[in-house]
């Protein structure tokens, strides 16, 4: 019987050390640091590390209902067809000329946008296994008053000359 613990506590362990491996809430200011090394010239206007954590709660929120458009060519589509929503780009894509074309598409049809730092993480808030450069979040009332939140936080970011 004593060997179902051991189980269960190795399990745990190394669940704790998963969590460790992903960054955790511990040490997640140093992984912020080096994720911001790590973005393109273009990545304006940048969310801050209060701002990213919002957008990505907020993306696992419209992802779990399918309020998401993930992927360039399904958010261009969608933004040519009129569709409302936040569009959320990963500062770390390379080469830059795979997206770069979208913040200007934003700005004509007045959509906003934010970069977060990290592509990996935001195919991870997605509920995807791989990286994503870009995702648009539709509102919905479910999750309205995060929405909400985002929407008006990324409005207020200045937009890059």
């Amino acid at each position: 019987m004593g060997g179902r613990e051991t189980v269960g506590e190795l399990s745990k362990a190394g669940k704790e050390r998963e969590e460790r491996r992903r960054g955790g809430d511990r040490g997640t200011e140093k992984s912020y640091q080096e994720l911001i090394a790590n973005v393109n010239p273009i990545a304006q206007p940048l969310a801050s590390k209060k701002l990213s954590k919002k957008l990505y709660k907020c993306v696992k929120k419209a992802s779990k209902l399918k309020q998401i458009r993930r992927g360039v060519k399904e958010v261009q589509k969608f933004i040519n067809k009129g569709e409302k929503g936040i569009v959320v780009l990963a500062g770390d894509t390379l080469p830059i000329d795979v997206y770069c074309h979208l913040p200007v598409m934003c700005e004509d049809r007045s959509l906003p946008y934010a970069y977060i730092p990290s592509k990996v993480d935001l195919g991870s808030s997605a509920g995807s296994k791989r990286p994503t450069c870009v995702i648009m979040i539709k509102p919905h009332d479910d999750y309205k008053e995060s929405y909400d939140e985002c929407m008006e936080e990324v409005s207020a970011l200045p937009k890059a000359c």
